[in-house]
């Protein structure tokens, strides 16, 4: 989870995109209570305090919308539907694509991890089936295999 949370490149699950939520709503009320506990908001009417507030914002709207990207590329939608209004509050609820789309593998599945040096003849003789294996969860400190 929160692998590239930048990047507006793949697919994202629900409970990511909630806390995505959780998040940029903790750091927009971090970034005023900041600024307003150092004083460097006084009155909001005044430009400069937009401008300040804008540029602290900046990287939270970006983190929001890179989500929001990725979750609508989960529901098999372009980006750009996320400007749809409450098409962010529909992404919370509704489920994404079961099956891998054209951006990408759907993330609930586990990873599949193949054998590079597995000789698998398959049934036409050609070697071109590979040998699925599972990962390796029981692994110590130093990388070693722990014995079951």
């Amino acid at each position: 989870m929160f692998q590239n949370p930048f990047s507006f490149e793949g697919r994202i699950r629900r409970l990511e995109y909630c806390l995505s939520q959780l998040i940029y709503l903790c750091y927009v009320f971090a970034v005023g209570f900041i600024f307003g506990a150092i004083g460097l908001i006084d009155d909001t009417e005044s430009p400069k305090n937009s401008l300040t507030i804008l540029i602290a914002i900046l990287p939270g709207i970006y983190f929001l919308w890179a989500q929001g990207a990725k979750r609508c590329h989960d529901r098999g939608n372009s980006g750009w539907y996320q400007l749809i209004p409450f098409y962010g509050f529909w992404m919370c609820f509704a489920p994404g694509d079961t099956t891998e789309n054209e951006y990408g593998d759907n993330p609930k599945l586990p990873k599949q991890y193949y054998d590079p040096f597995a000789v698998d003849t398959g049934s036409d003789g050609t070697g071109s089936n590979m040998v699925l294996v599972e990962p390796i969860d029981d692994v110590d400190e130093d990388g070693i295999i722990k014995e079951k």
